[in-house]
């Protein structure tokens, strides 16, 4: 290790050399620390990044972590992630070495999340305790599994919280067709909710369509994307899962609808969105409409439940409903199971058709 003075500036530089990860030998000159002792200590410090030692503090892994995993993730699932680092990680961790976390830190990090209220007196959610303990764990995680840490202490020490699912609300057909009436006096809100009931399309997928993922002669629309306004900025990503890539037929009124809806937009492009608005125009809307038909305010997810409900209703199975909405079968059959009633109805029936014949 090696800290040289700069006589001209009065700082101190750290300069050494170190082996990369490809096993080539690099020189590292980093200017203008007030003492020795910080030059040094930066230097030790990057050493341990690049050797992954686990007497490392935990915040030098996060920018470990950080850099192996960034690229990996789609960007809004990322900012995610930095924010709880940032807010809720960092701030209780970043100067321990992680190879000293234990378990009871763990837990009095935990007994602090947990009773923590903000000014209105408001405590977390158990669903975001359990989010922000399922962060914490993944961090020590990627050290156990990639960098030899010996264990995971936020494992040890056991969750906080809990999942929590969220209650299902479902609009009835004449719900949403009373909803819609009430749409029409704007037709881009119209349409946007047509293709979201009609569809049961994500609302990210909804706002990231283009005419040219139509194709009117096979009466098709092409889901391939989805979009987010991440940091002031327009971003358009790949859509959930491999699985919401997928191709939905629609209705031919809705494909009479859409093309009426695309002959009335003015100077458009073929890649351009054909509903630029926001996640917060379609909930502002949601609002309107409810408000002015009295019918029950849900979420906008809430009308892809509504639209899987009504397959369900008209008898379809599991895997086709689960190929349409770009799910698994399985998924549709866990989460919906207690909308299936006349299946098991019939299953009943059928078994007791088979234990008579067998007698």
């Amino acid at each position: 290790m090696s800290a040289i003075k700069d006589k001209n500036t009065g700082k101190w530089n750290a300069y050494f050399r170190y082996t990369d990860w490809k096993g080539e030998r690099q020189q590292k000159l980093k200017r203008g620390f007030a003492t020795k002792r910080e030059a040094l200590e930066w230097e030790r410090e990057f050493l341990q990044e690049k050797t992954a030692d686990m007497d490392m503090s935990f915040g030098a892994f996060v920018d470990i972590y950080s850099a192996n995993m960034k690229e990996r993730l789609k960007l809004n699932t990322w900012l995610t992630k930095e924010h709880i680092i940032k807010s809720k990680l960092l701030p209780a961790f970043s100067a321990r070495r992680i190879s000293e976390i234990t378990p009871k830190d763990v837990i009095q990090w935990q007994n602090e999340m947990i009773a923590y209220r903000d000014e209105k007196g408001k405590a977390y959610s158990a669903t975001y305790l359990k989010t922000l303990h399922n962060q914490l764990s993944c961090i020590f995680n990627h050290a156990v599994r990639f960098y030899e840490l010996k264990s995971n202490p936020a494992a040890k020490a056991g969750n906080m919280g809990k999942e929590k699912s969220k209650e299902m609300l479902f609009w009835t057909k004449e719900e949403y067709q009373q909803f819609a009436d009430a749409m029409m006096d704007k037709p881009l809100s119209y349409y946007a909710f047509e293709m979201l009931y009609w569809c049961g399309i994500r609302e990210g997928e909804l706002l990231a369509l283009t005419a040219k993922d139509f194709d009117f002669a096979k009466g098709a629309v092409t889901v391939s994307k989805s979009y987010q306004r991440l940091n002031g900025e327009d971003v358009v990503t790949e859509p959930k899962t491999e699985k919401s890539n997928r191709v939905i037929k629609m209705p031919d009124f809705l494909c009479e609808e859409m093309q009426d809806y695309l002959k009335s937009l003015y100077g458009y492009q073929p890649n351009d969105r054909i509903f630029p608005v926001s996640k917060h125009y379609l909930h502002h809307e949601m609002d309107r409409g409810s408000k002015k038909t009295g019918v029950k305010r849900i979420r906008i997810h809430d009308i892809r439940h509504s639209h899987v409900s009504l397959l369900i209703e008209m008898g379809f199975s599991a895997v086709a409903i689960a190929d349409r909405v770009g799910h698994e079968s399985i998924n549709i059959t866990y989460r919906y199971a207690h909308l299936f009633p006349s299946k098991q109805a019939e299953m009943a029936n059928k078994l007791n058709f088979e234990r008579g014949e067998g007698f």
